[in-house]
């Protein structure tokens, strides 16, 4: 077999500061080499990275269910850049691509990556989950079948927030959202916005929007969704319920608002056990599911925004550089003005 040698991109320097999450409350700026693409990797110049709502629960509570920080990681996953050097066996017309991160890498060889299911392989490796190091730093490598293209109209920050809107496209296809359908979701919160447009996009009739914060729900108005304030007064007939809260009200709300053999798909992480009316699942014939991350979504949610099927710009609300990811972590999970932040690390 004839293999492709690696071309690393000329003038890269041995600099590659990281955001560095030691324990709770604790982030560092840490220089770290620069890592060479292993075959059939990209070396990849990061431009923009979300923060994620999962980040920064291991920032204030150092874990995530059975996920435990027990030592220093880079914090980050929501991420995209400019590809500078490629591996061994990975095309080097790829270098200077803008490219949006998919940060879970699965083993390729058990049951479920075989079924297409990687998001269930149980040794993924997915960035900023102990102990796997994620993406706020100036390089990262990757995969190159995990390096997404991102169309020529979209920015970093745009291509970066594919990841959270790959979590509504696969909501949306677990869900089986399809014309005419009432979807119903219960946080306003960015998975919430971006499950809401994708909903749009796959052509629901109608798209309702609850969360306790008005400002959420502001944005949710100028996107052109109905909005019920704290989910009072819910009409009962929604074909769809896409839980994005994490709130066990929330989910109940949501399920007696279902219409007869609606169908709820768990999204948002919270509440570790949820109130189930038994009679409301048998007597209407409800389907309840969960959805964990998502799989083959980031060419969907990439093609989404670029159309501006899905627009990630009302979203996004506040910038900073990499110096100041821990700033951009408090905010994101104190302020209630904040809904996307993004840290540039090139600024």
């Amino acid at each position: 077999m004839t293999t492709t040698p690696a071309r690393p991109a000329a003038g890269i320097s041995g600099s590659n500061p990281a955001a560095v999450l030691h324990a709770v409350h604790d982030v560092r700026i840490e220089d770290r080499s620069v890592p060479q693409p292993a075959p059939h990797e990209v070396l990849v110049e990061i431009g923009a990275v979300g923060i994620c709502g999962s980040d920064v629960h291991y920032y204030e509570h150092g874990r995530i269910g059975d996920f435990v920080l027990t030592s220093p990681m880079v914090i980050g996953h929501e991420s995209a850049g400019h590809v500078v050097g490629v591996g061994e066996d990975v095309d080097p017309g790829r270098v200077g691509e803008l490219v949006a991160l998919e940060p879970g890498i699965p083993c390729k060889a058990c049951e479920q990556c075989r079924q297409g299911r990687y998001n269930l392989c149980p040794d993924v490796q997915f960035f900023a989950t102990p102990p796997v190091d994620g993406s706020i730093a100036r390089f990262v490598t990757l995969d190159a079948a995990f390096a997404h293209p991102a169309p020529e109209n979209l920015d970093a920050e745009q291509a970066a927030m594919a990841e959270p809107v790959s979590v509504g496209v696969w909501a949306c296809r677990k869900a089986g959202v399809s014309v005419g359908d009432r979807v119903l979701i219960t946080g306003a919160g960015p998975v919430g916005l971006f499950a809401a447009q994708a909903a749009r996009a796959f052509g629901a009739r109608s798209v309702t929007l609850t969360d306790l914060n008005p400002h959420r729900l502001a944005v949710a108005d100028d996107l052109g969704f109905q909005t019920v304030p704290g989910g009072a007064g819910i009409e009962a007939e929604h074909d769809v319920l896409f839980e994005c809260s994490g709130a066990a009200p929330a989910f109940a709300a949501g399920v007696r608002a279902l219409a007869r053999a609606g169908r709820a798909v768990v999204v948002g992480m919270g509440a570790e056990i949820l109130p189930l009316e038994v009679f409301a699942l048998q007597g209407r014939e409800l389907t309840i599911s969960g959805v964990f991350r998502y799989a083959n979504c980031y060419p969907a949610a990439l093609e989404l925004i670029s159309r501006e099927a899905v627009d990630v710009r009302p979203v996004i609300t506040h910038r900073f550089g990499l110096e100041q990811t821990e700033e951009a972590l408090t905010l994101a999970g104190r302020d209630p003005q904040a809904l996307k932040a993004v840290v540039l690390p090139g600024s």
